[in-house]
């Protein structure tokens, strides 16, 4: 697995000269804890860890912080079209102008690796077959509990993400449902979390993945965000066991 604060030697040597001549133990803990530590934890693999990471900084705008971990994802095994599409569902997860502030930095990203459109998810796809029994039960429950609130929020929230957003095939739903908990944490939207870490774990994500992604935003969103996220998942895990 490359390093990720190292996308070459020279830039490496930048990278952890400008941190030291700044912060010596901040660089102490870059290498020993973050590098030489969660990233090599196989309670993940390089792939998810790369996934999690992308989807933390750009649902926290970490401009800096792009080039290296978009390309890291890339030679981590993340096509250029599951990257492609992790920014679109971001948009709605974390905002159209984070979406866009990742675009900026990708298409640069691409454009530098060679990957042309035809290698990007199209616009329309033949979509991922849909669950209409739990589909329709999350759009009863939200239409009774918000439809008079902003009826339009409520379709909107069918329409484009449940039943077109979601059943994209660009990404595994696994994948998908991994992001957007992620990125929940790292906003510090606790609030969302128990229904779509639930819908993480009936994707496939285990109990011990969803875990592991704590330890490893912890890093990348702070430990308040995780801490903040902490209970919820726990309750969240005892309901499935019970």
């Amino acid at each position: 697995m490359l390093d990720p604060m190292k996308p070459d030697a020279t830039a490496a040597s930048l990278i952890y000269d400008d941190v030291r001549s700044v912060s010596p133990a901040l660089e102490h803990y870059t290498k020993e804890f973050l590098l030489d530590g969660l990233w090599k934890r196989g309670a993940l693999s390089a792939r998810d860890r790369n996934i999690i990471t992308v989807a933390a900084i750009i649902a926290r705008i970490q401009t800096r912080e792009m080039p290296v971990h978009f390309a890291l994802a890339l030679d981590n095994g993340v096509k250029p079209a599951e990257l492609s599409e992790i920014i679109t569902h971001l948009a709605f997860y974390a905002g159209w102008g984070n979406a866009m502030a990742a675009v900026a930095v990708a298409r640069d990203v691409f454009r530098q690796r060679g990957i042309e459109p035809d290698q990007l998810p199209p616009v329309d796809d033949k979509p991922l077959p849909l669950n209409e029994e739990a589909e329709g039960e999350r759009s009863r429950q939200v239409g009774e509990n918000f439809g008079a609130v902003s009826p339009s929020l409520v379709q909107n929230t069918t329409e484009l993400l449940f039943r077109g957003l979601w059943l994209r095939p660009a990404l595994a739903p696994r994948d998908r449902s991994l992001i957007t908990v992620s990125a929940l944490i790292a906003n510090g939207q606790t609030a969302q979390i128990p229904y779509h870490l639930n819908r993480a774990l009936d994707n496939g994500l285990t109990t011990e993945e969803a875990g592991e992604t704590l330890t490893h935003m912890a890093f990348y969103a702070g430990w308040p965000c995780v801490f903040s996220a902490l209970p919820v998942v726990k309750d969240i895990f005892g309901q499935r066991t019970r």
